[in-house]
């Protein structure tokens, strides 16, 4: 399983259905929706400033996360941005990896 960090900032009907419904219900649904694709909702919290909610989610691949974003978005509650994270294992790797790469105007 691959982790993703999820913010979200609500819309207008994002924001009425939240005051609906309650964070703890959205909550839920969006732990539904995680698990709906084979993923688990590790983490999920409120937040101030660009993001109302930020969330840690484990899903299989990045094909899966894409889903998630494109359905949520769609949806049209709530802005959502997915960013991959990474162990500080797998930077490891990534340090050893060599590359034939020529900088710009070299």
């Amino acid at each position: 399983m691959a982790k993703y960090l999820v913010q979200a900032a609500y819309t207008d009907a994002g924001l009425e259905g939240l005051l609906k419904e309650g964070g703890s219900r959205r909550r839920d649904a969006v732990g539904k929706a995680v698990k709906s694709l084979g993923g688990t909702l590790e983490a999920f919290y409120y937040a101030f400033g660009d993001a109302d909610v930020v969330g840690i989610v484990d899903l299989p691949d990045n094909v899966s996360a894409a889903a998630f974003s494109l359905l949520v978005n769609a949806a049209g509650g709530a802005a959502v941005q997915t960013t991959v994270l990474m162990t500080p294992e797998e930077v490891d790797q990534a340090t050893k990896k060599t590359l034939d790469y020529r900088a710009p105007g070299e």
